[in-house]
């Protein structure tokens, strides 16, 4: 337990982090640009949380000594996971469910005012594919599937060490 405890108060594992979401996006704008696979607006939300993963191990392993800075990537972590597992979830939901030959997603990304990401960097961000639409596969699962995998691998080891956290603190 402590050694799962003391994970985030080493740069490494942050580092760990940041560089296996790096990994993932550039995987990303492979499908995007080297094999022509538009992406969705579910794909580019999917996008927004991996970067959340990103920023999550840049800010814990510069700041990983000082306890205001592991608590935002903390948030960074659970916020990236979680909501990019519950968007991968509906992602899939789309392409499988019973309605999937009625719906259609739109092409504008609903993001906040202050940060439209899909204008400032739409080679990233700007949605131009179908969500119900099933372009590529492996092993039989579609892409949101892997996303699935993806984003739940990232919080349950987010879960994992956080326990550990609570329990060496007596907080749990």
């Amino acid at each position: 337990m402590n050694f799962l405890s003391n994970l985030t108060q080493q740069s490494r594992p942050w580092q760990i982090l940041a560089a296996s979401a790096l990994l993932f996006e550039l995987i990303a704008l492979y499908f995007q640009y080297a094999m022509g696979l538009a992406p969705c607006i579910m794909c580019i939300y999917q996008r927004v949380a991996i970067w959340s993963l990103f920023f999550a191990g840049v800010v814990g392993s510069v700041g990983y000594n000082f306890v205001l800075t592991r608590l935002v990537a903390y948030i960074l972590w659970a916020t990236g996971s979680i909501w990019g597992l519950m968007i991968a979830l509906e992602h899939v939901e789309m392409q499988s469910g019973t309605f999937s030959l009625f719906f259609s997603c739109e092409f504008i990304p609903n993001f906040p005012s202050w940060a439209p990401l899909h204008q400032w960097i739409p080679a990233l961000f700007e949605a131009t594919g179908d969500c119900g639409k099933i372009n590529w596969e492996l092993f039989g699962y579609s892409m949101p599937q892997w996303m699935v995998v993806v984003y739940a691998a990232y919080a349950i080891v987010f879960g994992i060490i956080l326990m550990a956290r609570l329990v060496k603190t007596k907080m749990f």
